[in-house]
């Protein structure tokens, strides 16, 4: 067993050379958690003094880094509906007949299959693009102006 404490110290740097390879923030947080066992076994507290400290700073350390911008990685925004992704959304296409909700339509020079977006009707001429999946363009009628029609 390691003595004089050196179990937290070699605990943290291993924590802090393997979240190199990893490239999340969270095993640092596990790391502060390893030197404030360090620092109690510094200041001469009992072992289970000292793991408490470790697990109490970790947690709380993990928990202020879920509740950053840096560990909301996993709640990012549907790709299907960001215009900064799909560049598509929000251009405007005519569409000539539709079938429950559903037709073929031509865009940027291709058949796309077309969806209305929920609780949209098919009486429009010009259709805005709210969404893509897949293969597919989800629309919604086009309200106001009707400049940068493509066909």
């Amino acid at each position: 067993m390691l003595s004089n404490g050196l179990f937290w110290w070699i605990a943290a740097g291993a924590l802090i050379v393997a979240e190199l390879f990893t490239g999340t923030f969270y095993l640092l947080m596990i790391a502060l958690g390893m030197i404030a066992g360090g620092l109690a076994f510094v200041i001469g507290a009992m072992p289970h003094v000292q793991m408490g400290a470790a697990a109490v700073i970790a947690l709380i350390a993990v928990g202020v880094l879920r509740r950053s911008r840096f560990g909301n990685w996993k709640r990012r925004a549907d790709a299907t509906h960001d215009s900064a992704v799909n560049l598509d959304i929000g251009a405007t296409l005519q569409v000539g007949q539709w079938h429950e909700g559903r037709a073929r339509a031509m865009y940027r020079g291709a058949q796309w299959d077309v969806e209305l977006a929920p609780g949209e009707s098919e009486g429009a001429r010009l259709y805005r693009i709210t969404a893509l999946e897949g293969s597919r363009l989800i629309v919604a009628a086009e309200h106001g102006q009707q400049k940068g029609v493509t066909q």
